[in-house]
């Protein structure tokens, strides 16, 4: 009777322990991970760095949006060709990749909130004092052949417009100041005049983009509860200004 007694004792005193435990594991369980696919060729958005780490605007966005909505995310390096396809087949849960929100687009996925405008903006010399594509008035300014950026110049009065078929000519004439400015899609111009050593200490961008393409976050068509958790975490980040702090980070 004693030894029962005891043991009765001792199961009670395990409960009573164990009910913290248990109830720290059914939180830690509740806790959502999702993959993110990300085509990790377009810098500095997103790309793979010298230790093989996927890296860049988005990466650390998105990372600050988990942080914020209390999930946890891990991102997989996936191509473009077939990124679209794949959330359609389930192979991971969201796309964050420079994706362009658009009407087509909308009808077979869905999006979160616009994250950032990647919109047209003006890359000019360190030397010069244009803060606005206005200010090159009687210069010749770079864009590619056929994109919003060139149809921008055209619509400048006293702007000449000078296309090109690669964006990189242009950048390479207005390190040889044979151009005042070029116009282009705001992560391509960090690219060139942030990211590349030959160009980092030559060029600037100025102003904010002038026109407007939405960057969106990707999730399956109907996943309401990824796509609100998401959201929610979005908007945290940018009331807190977080979207700020990582844009002056990768793109200016």
């Amino acid at each position: 009777m004693k030894l029962f007694r005891i043991l009765a004792v001792l199961i009670a005193a395990v409960c009573i322990f164990a009910v913290p435990g248990i109830s720290d594991s059914a939180q830690a369980a509740k806790t959502i991970s999702i993959t993110v696919a990300t085509d990790a060729t377009w810098p500095p958005m997103e790309m793979v760095d010298e230790n093989k780490n996927i890296v860049g605007f988005d990466i650390d966005f998105l990372t600050a949006v988990a942080q914020e909505a209390g999930f946890e995310v891990t991102f997989k390096n996936t191509a473009w060709d077939g990124i679209f396809a794949g959330i359609a087949a389930g192979k991971y849960d969201a796309i964050i990749s420079s994706v362009t929100i658009t009407e087509e687009r909308q009808k077979t996925m869905d999006f979160s909130v616009p994250y950032i405008n990647a919109g047209q903006i003006l890359v000019v010399p360190k030397t010069s004092t244009a803060s606005k594509l206005a200010d090159l008035k009687g210069e010749k300014v770079g864009a590619q052949i056929g994109t919003t950026g060139a149809f921008e110049i055209k619509k400048t009065d006293g702007v000449e417009l000078k296309a090109y078929d690669e964006i990189g000519l242009a950048f390479e004439d207005m390190a040889a100041g044979r151009i005042g400015g070029v116009v282009c899609d705001t992560p391509v111009a960090a690219n060139y005049a942030l990211q590349r050593e030959e160009y980092r200490e030559k060029f600037k961008i100025v102003g904010e983009p002038f026109t407007d393409e939405y960057y969106g976050v990707v999730v399956r068509k109907g996943n309401k509860k990824l796509l609100d958790l998401i959201n929610k975490g979005i908007k945290a980040v940018q009331a807190k200004g977080i979207n700020k702090q990582l844009e002056q980070k990768w793109l200016r």
